[in-house]
């Protein structure tokens, strides 16, 4: 009992609650407090952690020792102001995606985790699904082949927000999935956005990133759509991999399709080599995406491990987020990503 970690948890909103739900059956660590302005979301959280003392304000955990960690699941908008206050009062930190709105402050956020020696975490979820990271396992023993292009589709007719748009709702989970299967980041990017519900709030977005080596990634997000699609595909000279969330056995499907281009273009068209093969419904282990990424936090934090998704993963996101918007606000026209 001693040595699980005390943990508190700011925001128990729909996702928040969800975060309550796994740390309170957690066997490494105790949820202490819950957090929330609303008090009917209290109510419902100390329904998983009933020892967990009740607070409608955050400040008051900043001096508290039995605090050492602190899960962020607020409105993106307010992560940076609670997210930096807690880091810098020594508190290991995980904070939902967006990690912030802006770059400099992901980048501060960063600098001042690195000056208190605390653990930084960011919940890009996707890279610790387990179908995800089979097709990240395939991929890297080279049977894809050389990597062509990904695109994804995150839509549904589903709950519509009010100040976050299509992009920072639902891109995140994307971009971060494709920067970890690609282990790059994008040079430049764009983006084009509608909307159709209330104004200033983009209902649909398809956003286009170009990598280093001609590789190219698409996405779709909205919640403005008939279907509920999650799905991503990544498409090699060798191979082809689906994954599909929204499928209940079948989440990763591999083609065995490729197609190769000649060595010199003079031969092109000719010289395309097309290959049609079956199709690999692989056997993937089935675990909670988000019991992977709780159970991560901790044992970084008890390991002294660094996060696979830390604040340097998080501000890499923001970046090409920021880049996005900038280039959704001029109509689409293309945008550097880094710095």
């Amino acid at each position: 009992m001693n040595n699980r970690i005390p943990v508190a948890i700011v925001g128990t909103g729909n996702w928040g609650m969800n975060h309550v739900r796994m740390f309170s059956t957690s066997p490494a660590c105790q949820v202490r407090y819950v957090v929330d302005a609303n008090e009917k979301n209290l109510a419902k959280a100390q329904r998983f952690a009933a020892d967990a003392k009740p607070l409608t304000d955050h400040r008051p955990l900043l001096d508290q020792r039995d605090c050492e960690a602190v899960v962020i699941a607020t409105p993106g908008e307010t992560h940076y102001e609670i997210a930096r206050a807690f880091l810098a009062a020594g508190k290991h930190v995980l904070v939902e995606k967006p990690m912030t709105l802006k770059v400099e402050h992901a980048r501060e956020l960063c600098a001042v985790a690195r000056q208190t020696g605390v653990k930084l975490m960011v919940g890009h979820i996707l890279l610790y699904h387990p179908a995800l990271r089979y097709i990240k396992e395939y991929a890297d023993k080279g049977n894809l082949g050389k990597l062509y292009y990904i695109y994804s589709s995150r839509v549904n007719l589903g709950v519509v927000r009010r100040s976050e748009n299509a992009l920072w709702s639902f891109a995140p989970h994307d971009i971060s999935a494709m920067m970890y299967l690609l282990e790059a980041k994008p040079i430049t990017g764009q983006t084009v956005g509608r909307c159709y519900l209330q104004p200033g709030v983009q209902d649909v977005v398809f956003f286009t990133l170009f990598f280093p080596n001609e590789v190219m990634a698409h996405g779709q997000v909205s919640w403005l759509d008939p279907h509920k699609i999650r799905k991503m595909t990544i498409v090699g000279d060798q191979k082809m991999a689906v994954f599909d969330d929204v499928e209940l056995q079948e989440k990763v499907r591999i083609y065995d399709k490729g197609a190769t281009r000649p060595q010199s273009y003079e031969s092109y068209g000719e010289g395309v080599t097309l290959r049609q093969g079956d199709i690999f419904l692989p056997h993937v282990k089935s675990a909670e995406p988000l019991r992977i990424e709780c159970d991560h936090f901790l044992n970084c934090i008890k390991e002294n491990k660094t996060p696979l998704t830390d604040g340097e993963n998080g501000l890499a996101v923001v970046s090409v987020l920021n880049a996005l918007e900038e280039s959704m606000l001029k109509d689409g026209v293309t945008v550097k990503i880094g710095g």
